[in-house]
């Protein structure tokens, strides 16, 4: 197995060590779900470019955090895409009082979650997305380098 985490685009706000954190953790959880990661790819971008994608790719004219490419053609082995949107983010955290790289975390874990088959859609599934999410940023805070 290769192993290929990048942190694309808009991420000049990520230190070596951050980055170092964020793939233990993206590691961590896809290894206690039986996954591998074959290549994750996170590009951080604008508003406006992620919209863009969201209207071209999806149909969806609508503002998100995240947007998610599964390109995987092997079970149990994740190969994606995941575009951020940083003022999403940013916004997000301002607006649910939490810090941003809690937020952050979310949001990449999120994106995660859904290559190894977790939805969101329902009620249920969100309640599940969202222990993960927790699960994940508690696993970040713990880490020693942050």
């Amino acid at each position: 197995m290769s192993l290929s985490i990048q942190f694309l685009g808009r991420s000049r706000f990520l230190s070596a060590e951050m980055r170092k954190d964020i793939r233990k953790m993206l590691v961590y959880f896809a290894d206690n779900h039986n996954f591998n990661i074959d290549s994750l790819v996170y590009i951080h971008q604008t508003d406006e470019e992620l919209h863009a994608i969201n209207v071209s790719h999806l149909n969806h004219d609508t503002f998100t955090d995240i947007i998610t490419f599964d390109m995987s053609d092997n079970e149990g082995v994740i190969d994606g895409e995941i575009y951020l949107s940083m003022d999403r983010i940013r916004e997000n955290a301002e607006q649910f009082n939490v810090d941003f790289m809690n937020e952050y975390v979310r949001v990449v874990s999120h994106g995660l979650f859904h290559l190894m088959g977790y939805g969101d859609k329902s009620e249920d599934e969100a309640i599940v997305m969202r222990g993960l999410e927790d699960s994940a940023i508690a696993y970040f805070s713990g880490l020693s380098s942050t």
